[in-house]
């Protein structure tokens, strides 16, 4: 995984190098979408308005994150899964000030409230099927080959081939189609095929 100085994510996968969505700006997305969601659940804070929201994108813990400098980007809330609980503890120290604490405080819940949250969020996911990929992950498709027939046409598409060309299977001669629909309407007698009339006293 690579990370521009523009914020710009880039994916090695078998080989190749693809262009990938911003993680970062797919979060912020959700968080739109949470609130909406939040605010008809009646899921609010104490202190009045919605609740606070912080981003955090999370890869493999064995993934390779090539970042920028942190001057041009800033990626400290991009980490491996295994540094979460670190991560956490950082952003609380950041975070920590007499007036955030304050509000902290004063918006704190008790477990029943949670669970009840919970509860409501839970009812309204809809998970995603377990094994849609992204698209370039998707296994990529091998051209259709068709079999080439090598063996000489049987005796059955002979006699179709004489259908559709009205001539008699024996001697090759054209015939009418009143000679053809006549041998057509005594299939066992004929076995599918079709003669002139002469080679049809052949077959009685």
């Amino acid at each position: 995984m690579s990370i521009n100085a523009h914020g710009e994510f880039t994916v090695d996968y078998d080989g190749e190098r693809f262009g990938v969505p911003s993680p970062i700006e797919q979060s912020h997305r959700h968080e739109r979408v949470l609130r909406r969601l939040l605010e008809r659940l009646e899921i609010d804070s104490r202190t009045g308005g919605g609740l606070q929201c912080h981003h955090v994108v999370m890869f493999h813990p064995k993934a390779i994150i090539d970042r920028p400098a942190s001057k041009e980007f800033d990626t400290r809330n991009v980490i491996k899964s295994d540094q979460f609980p670190s991560w956490r503890e950082q952003f609380v120290e950041r975070a920590a000030g007499g007036a955030k604490i304050l509000v902290a405080i004063a918006n704190l819940r008790s477990f029943d409230t949670i669970k009840e949250w919970g509860e409501k969020l839970m009812r309204q996911h809809r998970p995603a099927p377990l094994l849609d990929l992204p698209e370039f992950m998707q296994p990529k498709r091998t051209p259709e080959i068709k079999p080439i027939a090598t063996s000489a046409p049987s005796a059955g598409s002979d006699i179709e081939a004489g259908k559709k060309k009205l001539i008699c299977l024996h001697c090759n001669a054209k015939i009418s189609y009143p000679e053809g629909k006549f041998c057509w309407n005594n299939e066992r007698r004929f076995k599918g095929g079709q003669y002139c009339r002469e080679h049809q006293a052949l077959h009685s």
